[in-house]
């Protein structure tokens, strides 16, 4: 709701709960606390501004100002001061209190009311309070009312705990392929994106489009492949790539960067889901805009993803035949140094080779310092410097 209409609505001037003080003050805490007794005493006590859609700006102008003209705050600050409403429904329904929620309906709050931008019902699924949506819901709450950001309640399940809310949605007409306005995500998408099992298959049994894109150019399984990935999310995000796929997703498709969902498993550091791509027919040689492909990928984040184990997606690459060696130029240019570095496992390393590996991690750090002070012969000297060779011995 645009903020310069909420003086039009039927209710006697806004509540600024940093100067409250009186009856008002103890609406807002009793609203705070769920005390649906005071709620009730004072709603019918009828004060004038006191009733179910009063609305409450909660910002802080003194600490904006703070931050505004402290040029030593670590962090970006609006230049214009804004204020920050909400209204009694958004703030029982979000900390679940069903029964002060029931209250303010039944005395006639809008169940719609979204002064701050979002509705009780985005409150209700964003903190998973199901009994707080099916109260909001049977009161006749648009279950495809968009916030300010334009998202839709079911986007805002973003829970293991919020699958009933998503359920509910459904039940009563929610949209299952809503985009939010600037992103352009599905809730598939974003279920997708959490590993979300459960929520996908609902999604899906509900006719989710799997291969709808958002503004990347991204569909569900390419969100499921690029989300940040701890191993205790290794498990589910595999669950919900093999949904997916089951479902036809396109395990070929590119976003706006060329990336495809191989390429992307691969920055997050998953290898039952590149195994999974791979068996799929995955192009394990494909590119992407900056020219990178799946194992230069994988490569470059192995360093801090070590416990998700990258070894085995290096291992799966290989099996199924990405190139070791790019550009392939390389391997026209020097075809005996290669041919050498690849026989490397069919024998022993000679003894040249050992020495050279225990002088240079005994003066690990000060090679550059201490080698060229040594009355070594030039050849010999190049040789401890790894200076490039047709061939590794």
């Amino acid at each position: 709701m645009d903020r310069k209409k909420i003086k039009k609505q039927t209710f006697s001037g806004v509540i600024v709960t940093r100067r409250a003080e009186g009856e008002a003050l103890d609406y807002w805490l009793s609203l705070l606390s769920g005390d649906t007794v005071t709620v009730q005493f004072l709603l019918g006590d009828q004060p004038g501004h006191i009733h179910p859609n009063s609305v409450f700006d909660t910002s802080d102008v003194e600490e904006w100002k703070n931050y505004r003209f402290n040029t030593q705050a670590l962090r970006i600050w609006s230049l214009t001061y804004e204020e920050e409403f909400t209204c009694p429904l958004f703030v029982t329904a979000s900390r679940g209190y069903a029964e002060c929620l029931q209250l303010l309906l039944r005395q006639g709050a809008n169940v719609d009311f979204a002064p701050g931008g979002e509705t009780a019902l985005h409150g209700a699924c964003e903190n998973a309070h199901t009994e707080c949506a099916k109260i909001l819901l049977s009161y006749g709450a648009n279950p495809n009312v968009g916030s300010q950001d334009g998202a839709h309640p079911l986007h805002c399940c973003k829970s293991p705990e919020s699958y009933q809310c998503a359920k509910l949605l459904l039940q009563y007409g929610a949209y299952v392929n809503s985009q939010t306005e600037d992103e352009e995500e599905t809730p598939l998408h974003v279920a997708a994106q959490l590993g979300l099992v459960e929520h996908v298959d609902l999604y899906l049994r509900y006719g989710a489009s799997v291969n709808k894109r958002d503004n990347k150019g991204e569909t569900p399984l390419c969100a499921a492949c690029s989300a940040p990935q701890t191993c205790d999310m290794l498990e589910s995000h595999y669950l919900v790539c093999e949904r997916l796929i089951q479902a036809g997703a396109n395990i070929h498709a590119r976003d706006h960067e060329q990336q495809n969902p191989l390429h992307l498993a691969c920055k997050s550091a998953n290898p039952r889901v590149v195994e999974l791509l791979l068996a799929q027919g995955a192009e394990v040689n494909a590119m992407s805009y900056s020219g990178n492909t799946a194992m230069q990928n994988i490569l470059q984040v192995s360093s801090y993803r070590l416990p998700n184990q990258p070894e085995l997606i290096v291992r799966a690459l290989l099996n199924h035949g990405a190139i070791r060696v790019w550009p392939g130029a390389l391997i026209k240019k020097h075809p005996e140094f290669f041919q050498s570095v690849f026989s490397l496992h069919e024998g022993p390393r000679s003894l040249q080779h050992l020495c050279r590996c225990c002088l240079r991690s005994h003066l690990e750090g000060k090679l550059h310092q201490v080698l060229p002070k040594l009355p070594l012969p030039p050849k010999l000297l190049r040789f401890l410097q790894l200076e490039f060779e047709d061939v590794v011995y």
